[in-house]
């Protein structure tokens, strides 16, 4: 993507959370707090983002966000059930409308027999978690920004899709 297509998606995220007056957290894993620095890269931001936390390891996730051994052991941190459990803590943890998690293998090795660019995302907001499943082919930082990016796509397509506001 181009800078002007980064832009473009922060814009759109800025511009919806800030017209229904939501608010957000992420927790991020792979994209080492790229979604959060990319909620922050423009003014204004501080209206609806509340916290953003890097859980890199796996006792962070455990420790930290409250992510059970039982979800890790039987699914491995690559992995939607991982992802999703990130995002529903997060939102608990920081009572935010709306949160965002990311984790995945980056590359450029397999992890935990999982291919490079496989990546997770999931957007939870109350009584709903979902996540999508992402396979990037670029380098670890392509793939790293490409993840962070669509991240940020899928809020803003849940987000669309929410009808409680309607």
């Amino acid at each position: 993507m181009t800078n002007d297509e980064i832009t473009e998606v922060i814009q759109k995220v800025h511009e919806l959370l800030t017209k229904k007056k939501l608010t957000i957290s992420v927790a991020e894993s792979c994209t080492g707090g790229l979604i959060s620095h990319f909620l922050t890269a423009l003014p204004g931001s501080s209206a609806f983002f509340d916290a953003g936390i890097v859980t890199y390891s796996i006792e962070s996730k455990k420790s930290i966000l409250g992510v059970s051994s039982g979800t890790i052991s039987n699914y491995g941190v690559v992995s939607e059930e991982t992802a999703r459990e990130m995002a529903e803590k997060v939102r608990i943890l920081t009572r935010t409308d709306y949160s965002i998690s990311a984790t995945g293998n980056l590359g450029p090795d397999a992890l935990e027999g999982k291919e490079r660019g496989l990546i997770y995302i999931a957007v939870s907001r109350e009584g709903q978690t979902f996540s999508r499943e992402l396979r990037l082919t670029g380098d670890r930082e392509a793939n790293k920004e490409e993840a962070a990016l669509q991240a940020l796509m899928f809020l803003v397509e849940m987000i669309g899709d929410d009808r409680k506001d309607i």
